[in-house]
C-alpha cells in the first residue's frame, strides 16, 4: 500500500456537492470528492499498487488542466488502469455538479 498526496492550484472555490463514485474492488477503484473553500485542490491517493506515483502525476495533471474549482478528492485504488481513473474522476465532477 502507498500514499500519495497531490496538490493544484483552483481558479474558484465551492462548486457543487459532495460526491462518491465507483467500488472499491479488482481492477477498480472508489473516488471521494468535496467541493471545498479556497484556491488549492488536495488529492490523497491510497493505493494498493507501490511505485506508480509519476502515473498517477500524469492522470491528475491532465484531470486538472481542466477542472478549475477546489476540491478535496480521495481516492482508494485497487489497480485501476489510469483510463479508468480519469474516467472516474470525470464522473465524480460531473456527479457534484447535479
Amino acid at each position: 500500500m502507498e500514499t500519495l498526496t497531490f496538490e493544484y492550484p483552483a481558479e474558484h472555490s465551492r462548486d457543487g456537492a459532495r460526491a462518491h463514485v465507483g467500488v472499491v474492488g479488482s481492477g477498480d477503484l472508489e473516488i471521494l470528492f468535496e467541493p471545498c473553500e479556497g484556491d488549492r485542490s488536495q488529492v490523497t491517493v491510497l493505493t494498493s499498487v507501490d511505485g506508480y506515483g509519476e502515473i498517477w502525476k500524469h492522470v491528475l495533471d491532465r484531470f486538472f488542466s481542466r477542472y478549475t474549482a477546489a476540491v478535496r478528492v480521495e481516492i482508494h485504488d485497487f489497480g485501476a488502469t489510469p483510463g479508468v481513473v480519469l474516467l472516474r474522476l470525470e464522473q465524480a465532477a460531473e456527479a457534484s455538479r447535479t
